[in-house]
């Protein structure tokens, strides 16, 4: 952990302190502070997602919007200057954010705003500063990649998030502590390894390895936070080899994305030329044209986890002394970062029938239609993200409390869930499996005749007789429920299930039932163009 950005402190007698206690409390301070419930299990789930497994995509998706905070925050940031989509228009959905940004964007914000909102608040003036540095370090990284001959190394941006990860705790949990080792580090007498082992009598680096073990964080991942030796580094002989490098580095330049003026610091960089310029063949120029994408971005990102202060009055600090280059102690700081009030793209508040249907269910499908045509329209996107967009547009447009995407499976002659999103989503989609056997039952008779089926009221009489038996046990409490059924070629390739916990007499108007067969139809029409 080598720069930083921090507050001004005031020099403090060194105390006499027991590494192994210290330690100790701060791994028990972590794993099991009231405060941070699941934050490691958390962080674990979405770390393991990977871009590669079309599966992820839905699981991504789920996972924030089962977190109306986290769901807010991302769609708020799809809607920045930044990431707008050229059409200007309001994004409200998070599987089109997940498309607009890209998967490992969402997932590295989506990780940076976890880690904020379970920090943040801890000694604030000294933890605001370590998780500013943590999301411009990630930036920078993410810049790297696209520089690299490793196009797959996705894992950096999480690497890079969680190296400065130690001196975070350390600044949660005992910031005394975390005082006195800067104060070493900014006297220019020690770099931050010496400075942890004097204050602290351990490596906080190590730290940062144990809690991300405990995390269940992949090996890679904690491999790539250790530094490579001291002096100038050549391209590297492998994958994990650059992964270190580039977290190095990123942490390093974290003070030249956080800077106002335009990261002018020439003694830093010209100390991250000298060490890395042979390993990611950087000039002047080309830093220069990193540093000042990764800076929009982390503006950005900054702004959306609330972590720039809009109040021009307290300034923030970026200290480039915290390197073992042992750079000057000028400081940059970063209220001239700061713009003025933003456009507000919070989600607006929505009236809702008793039922759980928006009032304007109409205008929400419309948008989901035009977001599914602006998204088909580019001819790059994955089915999988196309089919959580719909059933994204569907749950919120409708108010439904579970839906899902049931396909047809021809070699195992059954109907299994491919996507579902709500209230069990994840246990009801791995349930969903019946017999293709015909019966005489509301959904094989959707299937057979090509009818869209709203149900009001499943309790009465003759909609009872008509419910399978894997329907009442997997779903008996559904009080209300829609089947639209997808035909191919005069096939049936399985249906879109939703439902409710209560009836809905206010049944769907003929315009929502045109907007509803609308976006069926791009589903078909991507299934066939697949």
């Amino acid at each position: 952990m080598d720069v930083t950005h921090s507050p001004s402190i005031s020099p403090s007698p060194l105390k006499s302190v027991d590494p192994q206690l210290i330690r100790d409390n701060l791994i028990e301070a972590v794993t099991s502070d009231p405060d941070l419930p699941a934050l490691g299990s958390s962080i674990a789930r979405i770390v393991q997602l990977s871009s590669s497994d079309d599966q992820s995509i839905q699981q991504l998706a789920y996972f924030v919007l089962s977190d109306v905070s986290l769901t807010q925050k991302i769609l708020r940031l799809s809607n920045s200057i930044t990431y707008r989509s050229a059409s200007n228009k309001a994004n409200t959905s998070i599987t089109k954010a997940i498309f607009l940004l890209g998967f490992n964007s969402v997932q590295a914000c989506a990780l940076a705003m976890l880690l904020v909102d379970g920090m943040l608040g801890k000694h604030a003036k000294y933890v605001r500063y370590e998780l500013m540095h943590a999301l411009a370090a990630s930036m920078i990284s993410r810049e790297l990649v696209k520089l690299g001959h490793y196009k797959d190394a996705e894992e950096i941006a999480v690497a890079a998030l969680f190296k400065n990860l130690g001196r975070l705790l350390l600044a949660a949990y005992r910031h005394d502590l975390y005082q006195d080792m800067l104060t070493l580090i900014r006297q220019g007498t020690h770099t931050s390894m010496q400075a942890s082992m004097e204050t602290l009598g351990f490596n906080i680096d190590s730290l940062t390895e144990t809690v991300l073990e405990k995390w269940n964080i992949p090996v890679s991942i904690i491999q790539s936070i250790k530094n490579r030796p001291a002096g100038n580094l050549n391209i590297a002989k492998n994958k994990q080899e650059w992964l270190q490098q580039a977290a190095e580095f990123s942490e390093k330049a974290a003070p030249l994305a956080l800077s106002g003026n335009g990261g002018a610091d020439h003694v830093l960089k010209d100390k991250l030329l000298e060490r890395f310029s042979k390993a990611f063949n950087l000039n002047r120029a080309r830093l220069d044209q990193l540093i000042g994408n990764a800076a929009t971005e982390t503006h950005t990102l900054l702004i959306n986890t609330n972590l720039l202060d809009t109040d021009r009055s307290r300034k923030i600090a970026a200290d480039t002394t915290h390197t073992e280059f042992e750079i000057s102690t000028e400081e940059h700081l970063i209220d001239e970062f700061i713009v003025g009030d933003e456009e507000s793209n919070e989600t607006q508040i929505i009236q809702r029938y008793p039922s759980g249907k928006p009032y304007n269910a109409s205008s929400l499908l419309l948008t989901g239609i035009q977001d599914v045509t602006e998204i088909l329209g580019t001819g790059n996107y994955k089915l999988e993200s196309l089919i959580m967009l719909i059933l994204e547009t569907y749950y919120n447009s409708l108010g439904f409390r579970f839906i899902a995407l049931v396909l047809r499976d021809s070699k195992m002659n059954c109907y299994r869930a491919r996507g579902a999103l709500g209230k069990n989503s994840m246990e009801y989609q791995q349930a969903i499996n019946f017999s293709t056997s015909v019966t005489m039952d509301l959904f094989h008779l959707s299937l057979q005749k090509n009818v869209d089926l709203l149900i009001s009221d499943a309790q009465t009489p003759k909609i009872g007789k008509l419910i399978p038996e894997w329907h009442k046990k997997m779903f008996s409490e559904a009080q209300s429920f829609m089947v639209l059924p997808l035909i191919k070629n005069n096939k049936p390739i399985g249906f879109f299930y939703a439902d409710r916990e209560t009836q809905s007499p206010e049944g769907i108007t003929s315009e929502e039932t045109r907007l509803i067969k609308t976006l069926k139809g791009q589903l078909l029409t991507a299934f066939n163009s697949n």
